[in-house]
């Protein structure tokens, strides 16, 4: 297999089936395809147990800058396996597409990294321009899909004790909603998860008088806390929303008041909040929508909160216009520049140095039968050739 054939490479790594934090060889047959490129490779596992997972930094050269390609080979699960029309790992190509979990999601980029690298490489010896003028790095982690405990974030802590500099970094992510070249990520939305539980007294629905009803407490607050929007986004960001995702009181009988109730929501807020601001305001809400006559205790309810990230922006700069250069020069696209979607690893890289996002097209990510047309992954390969091409040009 060629290290700079983007297709055999992806296919390789969808063989390998590393739902998060199982690895399946997935590092194995990236860390050979970057060795023979001349890459030193480093394994960095973290973690024990079945939280254990394992991470991989790459790098070649020993000059700055370090030009950075960020990835993830974990997987999610492949769900049901009825609904899928092909062997979610079998990477099997059909009519210029290819199939198979993670084909999106990223290992297509992740390939089309090690290609790009290995055509830059080529070019530059057979063009008498030498060895790349600086360094090229990947740091792949298998946690992205999972918790993100053991991967990014602790690879980066090791990174900063070996003295380890990344100058710029670009994260493949299938950043693009429709066709390639859509879409760079040039931040994202914080996002944090919310588990609200409200305490009542349980008792007799025909005595209620004797009872205190907290799925009504419950009610008055998802009422408070969605009536309004928190803000109504900044320039480079979508206004602030909060999704309520259940709500649940597990009461086997109809004529039981229950004496607790749940609820979970997610907000995904702007530039214009950190997450310690969206929960004093949850707290503000919660506590005004609780009744009046709530005794010196205080309300009884309890909101146990989970931050994900907090929001981040780099601002258009060299980075992002470099990347953005190199997709209208391959697809003919002018790539909007967003924040909007998920969170992903580049809310710790973004704490190191510029981060910027782009990748293949998401629309099957997740979902059953993911896939992806190898065309694009040929396509992007092209865009980040020459990115590394514009990023180290005049060096």
């Amino acid at each position: 297999m060629s290290e700079a054939d983007p297709i055999e490479l992806t296919r390789a790594l969808i063989r390998c089936p590393s739902v998060t934090p199982v690895d399946e060889g997935a590092l194995d047959v990236l860390q050979a395809a970057l060795e023979a490129l001349g890459f030193v490779c480093t394994r960095l596992p973290f973690g024990s147990g079945d939280g254990r997972v394992d991470n991989l930094y790459a790098r070649l050269g020993t000059a700055a800058p370090n030009f950075c390609f960020a990835g993830h080979t974990d997987v999610v699960p492949v769900g049901d396996r009825g609904a899928w029309s092909v062997d979610p790992f079998g990477a099997e190509l059909k009519d210029g597409t290819l199939y198979g979990r993670g084909a999106a999601d990223m290992k297509g980029a992740i390939a089309a990294f090690v290609a790009a690298v290995a055509r830059v490489k080529a070019a530059r010896l057979s063009g008498g321009g030498g060895k790349i003028p600086g360094s090229v790095s990947l740091l792949i982690t298998g946690d992205e899909e999972g918790d993100a405990v053991n991967g990014t974030v602790k690879v980066l802590a090791w990174l900063k004790d070996e003295r380890e500099v990344i100058d710029d970094c670009l994260v493949g992510e299938p950043t693009n909603p429709e066709a390639l070249g859509d879409m760079i990520k040039i931040g994202r939305r914080g996002s944090l998860t919310a588990r609200l539980t409200v305490r009542g007294v349980q008792g007799h629905t025909a005595y209620p008088h004797l009872a205190d009803n907290p799925v009504h407490r419950l009610v008055r607050i998802l009422d408070a806390i969605t009536a309004e929007p928190l803000d109504e986004g900044s320039e480079h960001f979508q206004p602030t929303t909060l999704q309520v995702s259940t709500v649940d009181v597990g009461n086997q009988a109809a004529n039981v008041i229950p004496g607790e109730a749940r609820a979970v929501f997610n907000v995904r807020f702007s530039d214009r909040h950190t997450s310690q601001s969206v929960i004093s305001w949850l707290h503000d809400r919660c506590a005004s929508a609780m009744p009046s006559d709530e005794d010196e205790a205080g309300p009884s309810y309890d909101l146990d909160v989970r931050v994900s990230g907090e929001s981040f922006l780099t601002p258009p700069g060299r980075l992002a216009e470099l990347v953005r250069d190199a997709v209208g020069e391959v697809t003919g696209n002018a790539p909007e520049f967003s924040t909007t979607g998920g969170t992903s690893d580049a809310r710790f890289i973004k704490d190191h140095c510029p981060v910027v996002e782009f990748g293949l097209v998401g629309q099957t990510m997740h979902k059953a039968d993911e896939r992806i047309a190898t065309a694009d992954i040929e396509a992007l390969t092209r865009i980040y050739e020459r990115v590394l091409m514009r990023y180290f040009e005049g060096a």
